[in-house]
This record gives structure tokens, sequence and C-alpha cells, in this order.
């Protein structure tokens, strides 16, 4: 039976709070200092401008007083909270024996292997192997990657439209979105891109469960058929929730069927974990929804346990054929990040945090579903767990995306104390990924004031149209 704790106690209570529009005046001071001194990539806070000063729980303070729900957990980098101090003191603790220990055995390096081994999912609990690399999630795929092309002797690569997978080169490749390869191309060759199973916007024109979910039989078309002008591949890479793409949850079958369709051909199934996994969607990773196995799985973001940067590679027992030193990185020796990781899951498994996820992921969806139907702009809500996207359209009926209103929705919610950010094919989504341990008063405190901007922003809108 879990242990009962006080969720309430772990956050700023007084969220949300403003008491000065932001950005205040320390806030502008430092942005500014950030544009003179940070290049042009810096991204969020042209968006939202929002300059932290002290995280706990699902709450941040700003440098100005300021107190924010937090919807969004550095994009699932925070599933256990800011500040968590199960997980704090651990890491501190670990922090003063050593830091930094390469692939040199550990308490907490092995404490943690074993552990993500217990929680992998379906056929590889108990029964997978665990590599560590780089701090990021392009680390992690590119591992899992080069792991698969080293097995089959193969290259090339399936992937599937609306898919991120990282920044790497190789992982790049493997991402959709053309805001980002077009001025790198070309970058790795051999990767192909197929319809995922995004009902809401069908690449055939089709409605589920009418389909027959077309698209995974076009996957077997392409392995099948030897004039598809796919090479064999080196493995298939998905997302079981795709997060970037807009958290487009596909149907079931989608992923079974990928799962039956790469045995029948031998290719290695991928299943990208790294934004969905860690108990984001109420279960420790996402293909459990499906009674689905991957044979390789990239993990990183809250692996870390506290926001600490660590990545890995969980594997079929049978797959780990690479010779020592096949696979090799500095940051894979990021102890500090493994004790944080351990403390994170045992907090977890301690406190029944995962029915947590999944009662509030539950309330959530109802909420929105709610929303849905009352608001003229939102087209369509899914996700599981606490992993939500809502998709804004300018009409119902055709589906045009509404980009516009989801920006300037993310920066009137963050004036009124609620951070969310934006996904989606057209950056027409808005992403809810608030961190695991958030209450339920939070949860709806912010769900509400979302709601409010909503109408409010669509009045607006109607008054001018």
């Amino acid at each position: 039976m879990a242990t009962k704790i006080d969720l309430i106690k772990l956050h700023h209570p007084e969220a949300p709070k403003i008491l000065i529009e932001p950005p205040g005046p320390r806030a502008k001071e430092l942005l500014e200092k950030q544009k003179k001194f940070e290049g042009n990539p810096v991204l969020y806070p042209r968006m939202i401008p929002l300059v932290p000063d002290e995280g706990l729980g699902a709450t941040i303070k700003d440098v100005d007083g300021n107190v924010y729900i937090d919807f969004f957990s550095g994009i699932s980098v925070l599933n256990f909270g800011h500040s968590n101090p199960y997980i704090l003191e651990k890491a501190i603790t670990q922090l003063k024996k050593i830091a930094h220990t390469l692939d040199f055995p550990t308490e907490a390096r092995e404490a943690l292997a074993e552990r993500l081994v217990k929680i992998a999912p379906g056929g590889l609990k108990n029964k997978s192997k665990v590599i560590f690399g780089g701090p990021s999630g392009s680390d992690a795929v590119e591992g899992a990657i080069k792991l698969a092309k080293w097995i089959t002797k193969r290259r090339p690569i399936i992937a599937f439209e609306g898919s991120y997978h990282g920044q790497t080169a190789m992982s790049l490749n493997l991402s959709s979105a053309r805001k980002f390869k077009d001025p790198y191309v070309p970058l790795a060759p051999e990767v192909y891109f197929l319809p995922y199973a995004y009902c809401y916007r069908c690449p055939f024109k089709l409605e589920y469960p009418k389909c027959n979910v077309r698209c995974a039989d076009y996957v077997e078309h392409v392995l099948e058929d030897p004039y598809s002008g796919i090479p064999t591949p080196a493995a298939i890479i998905v997302e079981p929730i795709q997060g970037e793409g807009g958290v487009i949850v596909p149907p079931d079958e989608f992923l079974q069927r990928l799962r039956r369709i790469s045995e029948k051909y031998n290719v290695p199934l991928i299943i990208d974990e790294i934004q969905s996994g860690m108990g984001r969607t109420g279960k420790w990773f996402a293909c459990e929804h499906y009674n689905v196995t991957p044979d390789i799985m990239p993990i990183a973001k809250s692996i870390g346990g506290i926001g600490l940067p660590l990545a890995g590679v969980v594997y079929r027992e049978d797959f780990d054929v690479w010779e020592p030193g096949a696979h090799i990185g500095t940051f894979r020796g990021n102890v500090v990040a493994m004790a944080a990781g351990v403390a994170a899951i045992d907090f977890a498994e301690e406190y029944g945090l995962l029915d947590h996820v999944k009662k509030l992921g539950e309330e959530a969806l109802k909420f929105l579903v709610d929303l849905c139907k009352e608001s003229k702009y939102i087209g369509e809500v899914r996700g599981k767990g606490l992993m939500i996207g809502v998709e804004f359209v300018k009409d119902k009926e055709s589906k045009e995306p509404f980009s516009d209103f989801v920006s300037k929705l993310v920066l009137e919610t963050f004036k009124r104390g609620v951070i969310v950010w934006k996904a989606g094919h057209y950056g027409n989504v808005a992403r809810f990924l608030p961190p695991l341990i958030i209450t339920e008063e939070l949860l709806m405190k912010g769900l509400e004031i979302f709601k409010d901007t909503v109408l409010k922003l669509e009045k607006e809108y109607a008054s001018v149209s």
C-alpha cells in the first residue's frame, strides 16, 4: 500500500500569485542582459518573459516575486517536481561524495540500472540491459540508432511524420520539422518518413475506426514491396505519443501492429520514451498502455530525478552485442543525476505517484473535453495521464490551424500565472506537461485560468472579426 504524502507542502501554497505584471523590473533587467550576452537561438523567453528564481513542486517563483503554476516541467524534465526534498537530499549527499565517475561502477549507478530494468516495459522487465550515455535525449537516440545499425548491419531508418527525436545530426534527421532541418541538409542519409496515426488530420483522409489503421498498413506495404523505394531498414523509430508533434495519441492498434510488422520483417522497433516516459502518462512508460515491448528504448529527461542531465538506452538482453568501448561518452558518469534518478523512482513507488497521475489525468481530460464543447476554436483534446494537448482551429469543420491564437494564449495565460507551451505541426496545440506531483487543487486552478483565458480571447477575436 502506498504511503500517504501531503503534496501541498511540496509547492508554493500561494500559487498563482501575480504581484506585478510580468516581466517586472528585475526580470526586464535580466532579459536584457541575456540579449546582450547570449546568442539568438534562445527561444523560450521570446514567447513568455519568465525569469525563474525558485522552483518548488509544480510552482515557480520569478525574480520579482510572482508565483506561477507550472504546466510545463521543462518539457517533462521535472516530472517529480522542482526541488523535491525527498530527491534533493539524495542528490546532495551524493554530490558531497563524488560527482563524476565515467563508467566505473558506483552504488548509485548500479542502483539506477537495476531499477530501470525492474520498471522496464513488457518483455524488457528484468530481461534487459542499460547503457548510460550523454546528458540529452538526442544522445540516447543516437545510441539507440547506432545499436540497431550494429545489430542489423543495415543503414536506413523508418521514422514518422510529426516526429521529434532531438537536435544532433542523426537525431535531427529523424525529426520531421522542416524549420529545424532545412538549413543543415544534407544530414545523415537514408531516413524515410511514413504517416503517423494522427487521426484528427488523417493523411489518408479516412476516419477511425473505419480506416482500419491504414497508416500501419502502409508501413507493412513499404517493407513488403521490393519496389517501394525504401531499402530494408535497420530500425523503425516511433514515439508512443508524439510530443512536439502535438501530443498525438495513436489508436492502440497502431503501435501493436508496428510491433507485429517489425517482428515479421526482422526490423528492430525503437520506442522513444524520452518525453512520454518516467510516469508521465500514468505508467512508467507510455508503450505499456498498448501492451507493446520495444526492442530498444531511449530514455532521458526525468531519469535525472530532479532536473539533472542524464540519458540512457534500455534494450533486449540478446542485443547486448557491442564490444567494450563501442559506445562511449564523458558524461555517462553523472553519478549525482543517477542518485537522483534512484530517489525519484523510489519516491514514485512509495507514494503511489502513477495512480495519482492517472486520476488527475482523467480529471484534466474531462475538464478540457467539456471546454472543447464550449469553445469555438478548440478542435480536439487528447492525451494520457498528464501529457495532454489541446488543438486550436479557426473553424471546426475545415480544421484550419489557428497558430496565432495559441501564441497569444500562451502569453496571456502566463500573465495570469500559469505556464503552458505550444506544440503541433502548425504550432496550434497548447501542451500540458505539469510535474506529476501537482496537487488536484493546483491542477484545477490552472485549468480554470486556462479556460477563462481561452474564452476571453475568443470574445476578443469575435469582436474584431
